[in-house]
């Protein structure tokens, strides 16, 4: 197989431009998506391409862009809604939670809502407490929405394909940062089924388990335990909702030992629902204590020097793994 190495935003933009090209129902909607071509370029040059009635820029309002979608979707189109930061999801929180989760529900299967809501979150970029948020958590609570957490080009490019022709509305998280890197993406079409975790390292003595831009530290964290002659298990979720159990069980049988990391906040955060999985499914084959590492419970701050102090790195998820192994040898 051809590959070639590409942008995360040219993952996401190839995603939506195939897949508007293979079915004329997928059209994409929000903030700066048109003519601008998206805040961080992932829309660019579908304007051109497709045009203005499948290229649609909207009303400054992400109520109004989620209940378009949602309407657009109950008759029958895929519509691509961008809310232009995770931080005014809020906005449009009862379109979400009130209507787009339960509507196959209340009408007894009758309408689907085939529904993705593409948006941008996470820290690092200095763009302060209201353009930095990480709400993943939030919607994995909700029934009836699938929550999607990308770390790669490859896999945001295949995710965000299966996401679109999903039936059920979808969730997906874009993290600022990644927009940046590079990765390798086959050059023959391909999708990536969604609730499926993949190993990124594998290692016998515990199991690091991340997703979006904690990934990237994670992996960077297990080079450098090896080095130390700690092998170290790296799993991306990247499907949050639902959630690959078996991956993640499967893996702390091997290694018995467990580090989850999130970027986002502390307090009732993804991580500690992963942690309760493994809990109540392997506890007999834990060796040490679950340990977690997320953000500080604080708004994001605008200076560079307080906000990298707030997020956690792989110097802080090495130093847990070496006090978790060497503690519970």
């Amino acid at each position: 197989m051809r590959e070639r190495t590409e942008f995360f935003r040219v993952g996401i933009n190839e995603a939506i431009a195939e897949e508007m090209e293979r079915d004329p129902d997928v059209f994409i909607m929000g903030e700066d998506i048109a003519e601008y071509g998206g805040v961080y370029k992932a829309s660019e040059g579908l304007l051109a391409r497709f045009g203005p009635e499948r290229v649609r820029d909207s009303a400054i309002s992400e109520a109004a862009i989620v209940g378009a979608g949602i309407g657009a979707a109950m008759q029958g189109m895929r519509p691509i809604v961008e809310i232009m930061y995770a931080d005014f999801i809020p906005i449009a929180m009862d379109q979400i939670v009130n209507q787009a989760s339960q509507m196959y529900f209340i009408t007894a299967g009758q309408v689907n809502i085939p529904l993705v809501i593409r948006t941008q979150g996470g820290g690092g970029a200095f763009a302060g407490a209201q353009h930095s948020k990480n709400l993943e958590s939030w919607f994995t609570h909700i029934p009836g929405i699938k929550v999607v957490a990308p770390s790669t080009p490859h896999n945001a490019k295949g995710l965000l394909k299966s996401a679109i022709r999903d039936d059920n509305p979808v969730l997906f998280f874009e993290h600022k940062l990644l927009y940046r890197t590079t990765g390798k993406i086959p050059d023959t079409d391909y999708t990536l089924p969604l609730g499926l975790a993949e190993i990124k390292r594998s290692g016998d003595d515990v199991t690091i388990i991340a997703w979006s831009q904690m990934v990237s530290e994670a992996i960077r964290s297990a080079e450098t335990l090896a080095a130390e002659g700690i092998s170290a298990e790296v799993i991306d979720l990247m499907t949050l909702s639902p959630l690959d159990e078996e991956t993640i069980c499967r893996s702390v049988q091997k290694t018995h030992r467990a580090v989850v990391v999130q970027e986002g906040w502390r307090r009732n955060g993804f991580a500690a629902e992963v942690i309760t999985v493994i809990q109540e499914t392997v506890f007999d084959y834990l060796d040490a204590p679950l340990m977690r590492i997320t953000g500080l419970d604080s708004p994001v701050p605008f200076s560079p020097v307080l906000e990298k102090q707030m997020i956690p790195d792989a110097d802080e998820i090495t130093q847990t793994v070496r006090d978790l192994v060497y503690s519970h040898r």
